[in-house]
């Protein structure tokens, strides 16, 4: 994978002609129809209306995406598009961060469910909610190419008016409460550890690699560490490490070109050995045989 890719990159790699703005954009997805995003992570959000077949490819996963869906994409997890059917409608927006920047509506994207680690980015929508949320798609993109000096408050307004219309899809979840000292331990633990993903150059080497590491980033003692996570959890802290570590090795395996040696080393191993050893160990085969297996 290269460095994040930027929102004057996204474009310029694929309609350099087109009207953007750096912080937000709107377009109609057939204009795009037959191009197939990479595997990358970029540095803003999107979320897409998509009507028409295709293959959604994130993390070590990939969702065939066969009728209706919105889907919500951050600059945290790296993904890949692959257009299936020659028809691709619907709609994207592409905004970053700074979009709401200072913003009452920060809390509300910061905080949403749907953009939270580890989330499901793929709602499948009837016909009744695609037709609202076309709407929704349709408003904003109106709105882009007016002349109206607020249009961009109206449409972070449109955003979250997006987000809420997918939240009222998913089951109420009362909000969590930690019950003891160990429960937020292990919750800031595992926080922790998913922010040192995903890995975007082979010359980065994962910083936080053990235990210990972690420890001393949360200012307790291993020993304290490792009981809470065992308590809450019921997996040891090296289980959580080596699970979070084999999970962005297959990704890296089926989506980059890196060498092996390359994965190994961004990964925290200075011997690639003792990566092939965790691996297969973790997994039942060698890092490149699952390679080549996705090659037949």
């Amino acid at each position: 994978m290269n460095k994040a890719e930027s929102v004057k990159d996204f474009f310029a790699s694929r309609n350099p002609s087109m009207r953007i703005n750096d912080q937000f954009t709107i377009f109609e997805r057939k204009v795009f129809t037959s191009k197939t995003m990479p595997y990358n992570r970029r540095d803003f959000y999107i979320v897409t209306l998509a009507l028409g077949v295709g293959k959604l490819h994130f993390a070590d996963k990939s969702v065939e995406i066969n009728k209706p869906a919105l889907i919500f994409m951050t600059p945290v997890i790296p993904y890949a598009w692959e257009p299936v059917s020659p028809k691709q409608e619907g709609f994207f927006c592409l905004f970053t961060e700074g979009f709401f920047r200072a913003k009452v509506s920060d809390k509300v994207l910061q905080d949403s469910p749907i953009f939270k680690i580890g989330a499901d980015p793929v709602f499948f929508i009837n016909e009744t909610q695609q037709q609202h949320i076309a709407t929704i798609f349709q408003n904003m993109l109106r709105e882009f190419h007016s002349d109206y000096i607020y249009k961009y408050e109206l449409l972070r307004n449109y955003i979250i008016l997006l987000l809420h219309e997918v939240i009222k899809m998913q089951p109420v979840i009362n909000p969590f409460k930690h019950q003891n000292a160990s429960s937020r331990i292990a919750s800031l633990f595992l926080e922790l550890l998913e922010h040192q993903f995903p890995i975007s150059s082979p010359q980065y080497s994962l910083k936080l690699r053990t235990a210990t590491d972690y420890a001393k980033q949360l200012s307790v003692h291993i020993n304290h560490l490792n009981r809470a996570v065992k308590k809450a959890t019921g997996k040891t802290t090296t289980e959580h490490l080596n699970e979070r570590i084999i999970s962005e090795a297959k990704a890296l395996l089926l989506n980059s070109d890196w060498s092996v040696s390359e994965i190994a080393y961004s990964l925290g191993y200075k011997y690639p050995t003792y990566f092939n050893n965790l691996f297969k160990k973790q997994t039942g085969v060698n890092p490149s045989s699952l390679r080549q297996d996705q090659l037949v």
